[in-house]
């Protein structure tokens, strides 16, 4: 007879399979039935998605919670997000900055999400956002796995100390090459600026994820300079897009040369359907450009692509819970992908796809594997982008992290049931 540390019973797997999942210390230990076994806890997720943990493959800790600090974006647009950000990195303490991520992580941790890829602006001099996030990295190592991302928000080479300031950051530990080559001073320092950091990046055997046309510009095409350094360096599936909104606004033609490149490339793309949606098209009346990226395009030319989040209650973005659901439901809708298959694969974005553009080892429902899952209230990972539900129990490296009852609602109706929940078969 077998015995577990935890040993999570009957819950259905995103492919629709109804098993038992046994785990020993930091492992998954046993898939399948596993009657009669014997555990020092036994959750029950009968009728429950048990899905692996979710993963957000971009988002800024360093400004997360700060929104209205020192003041509200008033025009909503991303030059004066950027403004109020230059502003607030100045006057944020370390102290502050470590507290606010660690209330964001404690968020994440309850929604499942045990997985994140930060960008850490090295703008500043004082370079206190690195030594933040690098403490909170740190602190949050036993139970969440943050990335980060040397960003230099203001431009590589448009900021006087960009490229020392990037360098140092790596050299205190940063893992992630990032950049921001539309917000250089032309076109070609974009490109100039793209050549440097995949550079870095090759040299020092690190992963790059670019800041890549995040504008309405439809000539802003950084994408395809960054296609041609990739395979130049020989670094295939180790550099990511994120944003890519200006291809919205692109030629058709045009696009139908650029994606075979970035096909050819392997790079991964991040859109973020919250932010893209809300930032971009600011300068239009109507017909107004919406700002997202050509999702189904690009995974139909094998190219991966995966939904983040990039902000929660900070200078660009008022709202925001750190739920990657919310996420992928936003995403599913301005992308049209409405078949079951594609509302399928939207889930899956935002856990395997997001896993494997982080890189991430030991990711995912498997015997050997890192034993981190969450326990939703659905049944199908369809029903949990239509509810975005509660998450019963989330475990984290063989730990129980977070626990939440089922939340039904009480009903006083006339001839009514006295509970209601959401969920929802569809008849067979």
């Amino acid at each position: 007879m077998a015995t577990f540390d935890i040993l999570v019973t009957g819950g259905t797997l995103p492919d629709g399979t109804i098993t038992d999942i046994g785990i020993t210390g930091e492992r998954i230990t046993a898939i399948g039935n596993l009657t009669g076994s014997e555990a020092g806890e036994t959750i029950d997720a009968a009728g429950d998605l048990v899905a692996p943990p979710f993963v957000d493959p971009h988002f800024h800790m360093d400004a997360t919670l700060s929104y209205g600090t020192p003041r509200i974006n008033a025009s909503g647009t991303l030059l004066e997000g950027i403004d109020l950000w230059g502003e607030l990195r100045e006057e944020a303490t370390v102290d502050e900055m470590v507290a606010r991520a660690l209330e964001y992580c404690d968020w994440a941790v309850s929604l499942g999400l045990l997985a994140i890829r930060s960008h850490v602006d090295t703008t500043p001099d004082h370079l206190n956002t690195v030594t933040a996030m690098l403490e909170v990295q740190e602190r949050v190592k036993p139970y969440l796995d943050l990335q980060l991302v040397a960003f230099p928000q203001d431009g590589f080479l448009r900021t006087p100390t960009g490229r020392e300031n990037l360098i140092r950051a790596l050299d205190m530990g940063v893992g992630v090459v990032g950049g921001i080559p539309h917000f250089e001073r032309t076109m070609a320092d974009g490109a100039t600026a793209l050549k440097e950091l995949c550079e870095i990046a090759a040299e020092r055997g690190l992963l790059v994820d670019i800041h890549c046309d995040e504008t309405d510009d439809p000539l802003s095409r950084h994408i395809e300079a960054l296609a041609f350094e990739t395979q130049r360096l020989g670094l295939q599936g180790r550099v990511a897009g994120s944003h890519l909104t200006s291809m919205h606004s692109m030629d058709n033609y045009y696009v139908s040369k650029l994606l075979p490149l970035i096909a050819e490339a392997e790079i991964s793309a991040i859109p973020n359907p919250l932010i893209n949606i809300t930032l971009q098209g600011r300068h239009d009346s109507y017909p107004k450009r919406r700002g997202l990226t050509r999702v189904k395009e690009m995974q139909a030319m094998g190219i991966r692509v995966g939904w983040g989040q990039d902000c929660v209650r900070d200078p660009w973005y008022s709202l925001g819970t750190g739920d990657m659901l919310d996420v992928a439901f936003m995403g599913l809708h301005v992308a049209q992908m409405t078949s079951p298959q594609e509302m399928a694969r939207c889930f899956t974005m935002v856990t395997e796809e997001n896993a494997k553009i982080l890189h991430l080892q030991d990711y995912g429902l498997a015997v050997g594997n890192m034993a981190s899952l969450v326990v939703l209230d659905a049944g199908d990972p369809i029903e949990a982008l239509r509810l975005r539900p509660d998450r019963l129990c989330v475990i984290s490296k063989g730990k129980v992290v977070s626990r939440q009852a089922r939340n039904d609602a009480r009903l006083a109706l006339p001839g009514r049931p006295e509970s209601v929940r959401r969920r929802h078969k569809v008849p067979s």
